[in-house]
Formats: structure tokens, sequence, C-alpha cells
């Protein structure tokens, strides 16, 4: 995607090649399972979240309300804690302005104006979409330049606190033995920890907003999901050991991801020889755009395709059946590198949440009247729309 290549410039891990992406890859994936990712240490963080997330629903008393910001911000908080060392308020204008300026660059990413800029180049200068991309691209980057600058100034080798501590140790530690050529510069922190940041949110967030916009839409599957937790929980907090007696939350959750189709066109990828696909030559060195969306909703795949149905995933005995053909974080070397991470975030925020709340349609506005149309955008995301949270305990 052009829009992208310019604002990123081969930097960081989702847009980049060659070795630089290798490095880049290989130190955010070591470094996110370092800070927590998959481990006991990252589920306490997103289960002291949840709790955040909770008590900031409650606050709407039942009354309808938008779910778009206190996702992002809870979803986002987890990214946070593994980057920078630490969580931020709900309401640290800081914090709430580098998450809205993302995820409105992600809904320009996909709007019909920069598609058409990115086909024909020679448009940009009358394309205000992508003028108004690369100034919140531009402020997101000042906003971290001066948030790593203060990182810097408290700076203790010893004991880092996030990713990008241990990025300036790392680069610090090159300089000093006078290698000044590597990938570890300001433009690839600059970006990584933006790649991080978009898509350990966006993606996340969105998918939980699937899950609760699916369950008031279909009050008989909640009410099912809920009777799970009551009978294997009850009251007490889930745990990600929890998720193999929970089968039918499991699927609900899988379902979500199959049918909410969030990243249709994955990220591009580039074949790495000649390669003939269903009598089609593509030469080495193509860009190739992997559509997701063709397996997700295969109708030789899936018996329901276009419909929301947990039994997509369960046997005839009500037990988790795991599909070849759930590919919802894409798949190769350039697999999602937080798949682990945004699985366990799904699980105990919707669990916690369907734990605390029964979600229901705004007054006024029936079931039927939920609109399951997508928000364009490079990422899928709901329509806007607003539910209501009426507190079970």
């Amino acid at each position: 995607m052009l829009i992208v290549q310019e604002s990123s410039q081969g930097h960081g891990v989702l847009w980049s090649n060659g070795d630089s992406w290798k490095e880049m890859r290989r130190f955010a994936l070591i470094n996110l399972r370092n800070y927590g990712m998959g481990k006991k240490a990252c589920e306490d963080k997103i289960i002291e979240e949840s709790h955040y997330l909770t008590e900031v629903i409650e606050k709407f008393k039942g009354e309808a309300f938008d779910t778009t910001k206190p996702m992002n911000y809870a979803v986002s908080n987890i990214i946070c804690s593994m980057v920078y060392g630490s969580r931020f308020e709900y309401d640290d204008p800081e914090f709430t302005s580098i998450v809205d300026r993302n995820n409105r660059n992600i809904q320009l990413a996909g709007s019909p104006a920069i598609q058409l800029y990115n086909l024909f180049p020679w448009i940009g200068k009358w394309i205000s979409d992508r003028k108004e991309f690369h100034k919140l691209a531009d402020a997101n980057k000042k906003q971290n330049l001066e948030l790593f600058s203060r990182l810097k100034e408290t700076l203790n080798p010893q004991m880092c606190r996030g990713l990008v501590d241990s990025f300036l140790v790392h680069k610090q530690h090159l300089e000093d033995s006078e290698i000044y050529n590597s990938h570890f510069h300001n433009e690839n922190l600059v970006m990584t920890v933006n790649n991080l940041f978009g898509a350990g949110t966006d993606t996340t967030s969105s998918t939980l907003r699937w899950t609760l916009l699916l369950m008031a839409k279909y009050p008989t599957i909640q009410d099912q999901v809920r009777e799970e937790l009551s009978r294997v929980i009850g009251s007490r907090q889930v745990q990600v050991e929890d998720r193999k007696n929970l089968p039918f939350t499991d699927a609900v959750i899988h379902e979500t991801q199959r049918l909410a189709n969030i990243v249709p066109l994955s990220v591009p990828h580039r074949t790495s020889q000649d390669v003939t696909f269903q009598g089609h030559f593509i030469k080495k060195g193509t860009t190739v755009y992997p559509l997701l969306t063709s397996v997700l909703y295969d109708e030789t795949e899936w018996e329901r395709p276009h419909t929301f149905y947990p039994a997509h995933f369960l046997d005839k005995d009500g037990n988790f059946v795991k599909r070849d053909a759930f590919m919802a974080f894409s798949a190769g070397r350039r697999v999602c590198i937080g798949e682990s991470l945004a699985r366990m975030e799904l699980f105990i925020f919707f669990t916690t949440l369907l734990q605390h709340f029964r979600f229901s349609p705004p007054p006024g506005v029936s079931e039927d009247e939920l609109d399951l149309t997508p928000r364009v955008g490079f990422t899928l995301n709901p329509s806007p729309h607003k539910l209501c949270a009426v507190s079970c305990m």
C-alpha cells in the first residue's frame, strides 16, 4: 500500500522487508515474550485491565453507550504495558490522542479515496484523506519521540520496563561498540512501536466489539455463554486455563473472529520463488495479498459460512473442535506475532464482561435492527452503534 509505504519508509515490522524486517520482527517477538506475552504475568495484566474496563462500563448504569473507546483503551493498555512499561488512565489526553489518531488512520487507510490514490499516485494532491493520514501519522510519531525521550531520561539498563527500554539499551550497546550501521535506529523504533500499538489495539478491540454486538443481536447465544460461565466458573475470576472447560464460549469467540473477518486482505506478502498457483504463473518477488475472506467464508469448509453459527467449532457432543480453515491470524512467516496475546485478551475480556453484564440493543432498537454491516477501513470494524450493558453482579 503506497500510503503506508510513504509513512513507514520501509521501517518497522508490518511494512518492511529483508534484513531490517527479520531483525525487527525477531526483536519484537523476543521482547513481547520477555514482557509477558503468553505467560502468567500477561494474564494478570489483562485480568487487572478487565476490572478497569468493567468499572468504566458500570458508570453508564445500563444506559446506551458507544463501545469503541472503552474497548480501544482497555486493549491498548495491554500493549502499552509491554512496550512502554506502564498502562494509562482512560482519560489521559496523551494516551487517548495516540489511540484515537491511530484508529482514525486505520479507517482512512481503507477509504475509497486512499485506495484510489494507491492505484493512481498522481492524484495525491487532490486527496484530502491522504493529507489527514500523514498529519495524524506525523503527530503520533512526534508524540512517541517525546515519550521515548522521557523513558531515556529514566532508563536503567539493569531494569528495563518494556520493549522501548530494551531497544534503547541494545542501540547504546551497539554504539558503544562503534557499530553505527545497524537496524537499531530511531526510525525503526518509532515504526515498530507504531506497528505494535496499531496492530495490538485495533484488531483485538474490533473483535471484542463484534462479540458484544453479536451477543446483543443473538440473546439466546448470549444466554448460553452466560449459563456456561455461571455453571463452570461461578462468580470467581476466569483464568486462561479455564478455556478448556468452556467449549461453547470458546466456540463463540472463534466464530466471531471467523465471521467478522477483521483483516480480509491480511498484509502483503512477497513470493520468495517462482510459483504456479491454480494455473497462474507468479514471478519471484511479486507482491501478493492473501485474501483471508476466501478461506474464512469458504462454502466447502463451513456449513453456514455467512451466518453466525458457533456450532462450526463444536462436535456433536459439544466439545470444542479446531478447524484448519480458521486462519484469522494469517499464516506463513508473516503470521501475526501477537496471536497468543490476542487470544488471551479476547478470552479474558469477553468472559469477564459476560460475567458482569448482559448486553442488549438500545431502547427503541430491536435485535433484528442491529446492523452487522462492517465499517470499511483497512480493518473491518462494526458500523457505529450503541449497546446497553445491564450489571448482573
